[in-house]
């Protein structure tokens, strides 16, 4: 098992990391790895949410290629999952506090899979399937952002999300 396996995963599990160019006032990393399922010698699907990298969602197809040392690296979108990613914020001084619970609670009816970034940067980050209404949860997440509950960006949004 190479070092960008999972531990105690079959052997299709891997990390597939991501270049960008970080931007400014946000974190300094310039890459990102998110775990996938290698398809095929040059494809993984991805199989988390991103808190950086902007354009891929959960379930997406990636062509990947494999460094001489074993890092696979996401080289393009092959196809999209009809998922979105929505990173969500809480304000620390609104009413939810720095709580991704609470983040979670008010978006509760929206059945989303989420990943906390950190204890010290609680940010949420959403898998919004393609299936959800994207028309209400639009309608709530910019309800909460003007209630100052937290702050929201699209990281990964489809043409029915920015239609609905």
């Amino acid at each position: 098992m190479d070092r960008e396996s999972e531990p105690g995963r079959d052997e299709n599990r891997i990390k597939v990391w991501f270049r960008f160019v970080p931007r400014e006032g946000w974190f300094p990393q310039d890459t990102e790895g998110l775990w996938g399922t290698k398809l095929g010698d040059d494809s993984a699907r991805v199989d988390n949410v991103p808190f950086l990298q902007d354009g891929v969602a959960q379930g997406d197809i990636v062509r990947i290629q494999t460094d001489a040392e074993g890092r696979h690296w996401a080289a393009e979108r092959l196809s999209a999952s009809g998922n979105c990613t929505i990173r969500v914020v809480p304000v620390p001084s609104g009413p939810l506090g720095r709580s991704p619970r609470e983040v979670h609670r008010r978006l509760a009816d929206f059945q989303l899979g989420g990943e906390v970034f950190s204890d010290e940067f609680p940010m949420v980050a959403f898998d919004v399937p393609a299936s959800t209404d994207f028309s209400a949860l639009k309608a709530l997440l910019a309800r909460g952002q003007e209630d100052g509950w937290w702050h929201f960006e699209v990281g990964s949004g489809t043409e029915e999300f920015w239609n609905a």
